[in-house]
């Protein structure tokens, strides 16, 4: 079971976008609702909860399930929420190189649920954005904006 939670360590999860297409398109790419579980690095309990991506291509498109991949092979290691936010968010800018990225996820951590302070339902909300944005069409807000709209 162990081998399995644990199977990212060591791995880089830019391997996981191994499916690119060359696309012109400047237009986002959203996926929204992806499932995710992890393992708090400090208390070694779950936290789990959904994430959000969104890309502006400058060129390149992934195949996107390979989003879901990166997300999941990040997951499957000791983990910082935050630190997860950041490393799906620079996975996909190493390997597209687009002109933004945003990465949102919303988790409930069990290290906080189960001991401490026993909040059950409390969700913790993290974001990443890289990129420049360079035409002003999109910009960091509007790209946010589309991660959190209702489907």
């Amino acid at each position: 079971m162990y081998g399995e939670l644990f199977s990212g360590v060591g791995i880089d999860p830019r391997e996981a976008i191994d499916a690119v297409f060359d696309e012109e398109s400047a237009d986002p790419v959203v996926l929204r609702d992806v499932t995710f579980y992890s393992m708090c690095e400090h208390h070694l309990l779950p936290f789990f909860g959904t994430a959000r991506m969104a890309y502006i291509p400058n060129g390149r498109i992934a195949g996107i399930s390979k989003l879901s991949r990166a997300l999941d092979l990040a997951c499957r290691r000791p983990q910082v929420q935050e630190r997860l936010t950041g490393q799906v968010a620079d996975a996909i800018c190493a390997v597209l190189a687009p002109h933004g990225v945003a990465v949102e996820l919303e988790a409930e951590h069990l290290c906080m649920a189960m001991r401490g302070v026993r909040m059950p339902g409390a969700r913790m909300v993290t974001t990443a954005v890289r990129g420049n944005f360079p035409d002003g069409r999109w910009t960091r807000e509007s790209l946010l904006a589309l991660l959190r709209r209702d489907s």
